[in-house]
């Protein structure tokens, strides 16, 4: 109950002193792209509900129109030129607030993973089934401690360990560590 009451806070007072960032992110979006600059896609949440994710959009629209789901690379043509400034703070993620404030995530705990991907690691790594036992979070052990391109196996092992040792002060200091690596802009190492 600590961890929904902190994240309704936080997430609340993240939109307020960021809608000035939400005006400028989404005017430039529009005027580069000339598309949606929020990107709306379905995620898996806890007990392996479906919800829907919110960012700003960082790739060029119908980007995976020709391939279907595939995760973007680091040299990803895809990947619109303010999009990779987004993506490198993680300021796409901004959105985010709001999924929270709705309870479809938390601030802290395993990132949420597209429904295509779930499913076949769900048949591919034992035990996956276990990260959805508590909400998704914006950012986590995973995150922080490991990088983008590492293998499913070992982002378990990170949120396994999380869901084990939960605690406000484990969420605060992974917060912290986040608020870091947005201000050295090293999201995506």
């Amino acid at each position: 109950m600590s961890k929904r009451i902190f994240d309704i806070i936080l997430s609340a007072a993240g939109l307020f002193f960021t809608i000035p960032l939400w005006i400028i992110f989404m005017l430039i979006i529009w005027i580069t792209d000339g598309h949606n600059p929020l990107y709306i896609q379905k995620r898996v949440g806890k007990n392996c509900k479906n919800f829907l994710l919110l960012k700003f959009r960082t790739m060029i629209a119908g980007a995976e129109r020709d391939t279907g789901p595939v995760f973007a690379g680091k040299a990803d043509e895809r990947i619109t030129t303010f999009g990779i400034f987004l993506r490198s703070t993680a300021l796409d993620e901004l959105p985010q607030l709001i999924n929270i404030l709705k309870g479809d995530m938390s601030f802290v705990g395993p990132r949420p993973e597209r429904p295509e991907f779930v499913e076949k690691y769900i048949k591919d790594v034992l035990d996956y089934k276990k990260r959805f036992s508590v909400l998704p979070g914006l950012t986590g052990l995973a995150q922080v401690y490991g990088y983008y391109d590492s293998s499913p196996q070992e982002k378990l092992r990170y949120d396994l360990e999380y869901i084990k040792k939960q605690n406000l002060w484990i969420d605060l200091q992974l917060i912290v560590k986040s608020f870091i690596i947005t201000f050295q802009r090293k999201w995506g190492s």
